[in-house]
């Protein structure tokens, strides 16, 4: 499966109606991010039961400042509609692959669990 560029009108929808998503934050004046284009490329070819999203921070400004995007590249991931990866920097192939590998076999109840603590925790202060 192909990048598929994500603008705020389908982000949300496509983060809660897919099991994975992994979103990367771009621009195309930015030197790290075009160095990582093709490895997050090749790696949606890879995994093709993984969405990768791209989102141009230059054509969704407001898009990028809602997700508190301060650097770029940043690649976020997704896991049941639930972050559960965010960091700047262009990640090489292995360590992206890596990525990969550990959102699938997160244990999605015990994030769902410290989402739900976190949440209660919120709301009571």
């Amino acid at each position: 499966m192909a990048t598929k560029n994500l603008t705020a009108g389908d982000f949300e929808a496509t983060i809660t109606e897919n099991d994975i998503v992994l979103v990367d934050f771009w621009a195309d004046w930015c030197g790290p991010c075009m160095m990582f284009g093709p490895v997050y490329e090749a790696a949606s070819e890879k995994h093709p039961d993984v969405v990768f999203g791209k989102v141009d921070t230059e054509a969704e400004r407001e898009l990028a400042g809602a997700a508190q995007i301060m650097s770029i590249p940043t690649l976020m991931a997704f896991r049941e509609g639930i972050l559960v990866f965010s960091q700047p920097g262009a990640l090489p192939a292995a360590s992206l692959e890596e990525l990969i590998v550990a959102v699938k076999g997160a244990d999605m109840e015990a994030i769902r669990a410290e989402v739900a603590e976190h949440e209660a925790v919120e709301s009571s202060s």
